[in-house]
């Protein structure tokens, strides 16, 4: 017998739960511990009640906290990728576009055309609430590891080139956000947090 509406929303809202448990490579801002998956979205979606008049373009607020809110979700089967990770990009997208069918696809049809197309257009980037999320989703870890004394970013080796590969289309969201980060950047790169010169011989990883 086919599932009713409520339990088709029940099963996926259970579902989100799961995003709790998934760990991210971003300490928290007094370096105790790496935040979740679920913690960086709520970061985001206050991030962008707040701070979107700085997005380039006028924006839907609400439509936009809705995409950070539920941007990660395909984490549950996909895991978290780390930003540096050549291997792991690698395979991301396959990996992550599997998880969207199957966990949108909890939900009632039309719910789940909504919630899956959301997450489309974070992904495709081309409109602007996409850019202004997507510069969120980069700025955001740049605080966090520039209060925690860059812990994350002296754990994993991280170079600068890796950091501004990453933040190649912030600016596009955000140039006054991008600005604010790319200070910092500098900042911890002064520190000694951040290595200014790509390692010898080697490449810089994507970190889509």
């Amino acid at each position: 017998m086919e599932k009713d509406r409520l339990q088709r929303q029940l099963d996926f809202i259970m579902e989100l739960d799961k995003e709790k448990e998934i760990v991210r490579q971003t300490y928290l801002a007094d370096g105790s511990r790496k935040e979740t998956d679920a913690e960086h979205a709520w970061h985001m979606a206050i991030m962008c009640c707040l701070l979107s008049e700085y997005a380039n373009e006028p924006i839907d607020v609400a439509k936009t906290v809705m995409m950070l809110l539920t941007h990660d979700l395909v984490e549950i089967d996909a895991g978290d990728t780390y930003a540096y990770d050549d291997a792991g990009n690698a395979t991301k997208r396959e990996r992550e576009l599997r998880a969207a069918d199957r966990i949108y696809g909890l939900l009632p049809e039309e719910q789940a055309a909504y919630m899956r197309g959301l997450w489309d257009e974070f992904e495709a980037m081309e409109t602007p609430e996409a850019k202004f999320a997507n510069a969120l989703d980069k700025v955001q870890p740049v605080l966090l590891n520039d209060a925690s004394g860059g812990k994350s970013w002296k754990e994993h080796g991280v170079h600068e080139s890796w950091i501004r590969k990453r933040n190649a289309r912030t600016p596009e969201g955000s140039e006054r956000l991008w600005e604010l980060a790319s200070g910092l950047i500098e900042k911890n790169m002064e520190n000694g947090y951040i290595q200014r010169d790509q390692e010898p011989g080697g490449e810089s990883p994507s970190g889509r």
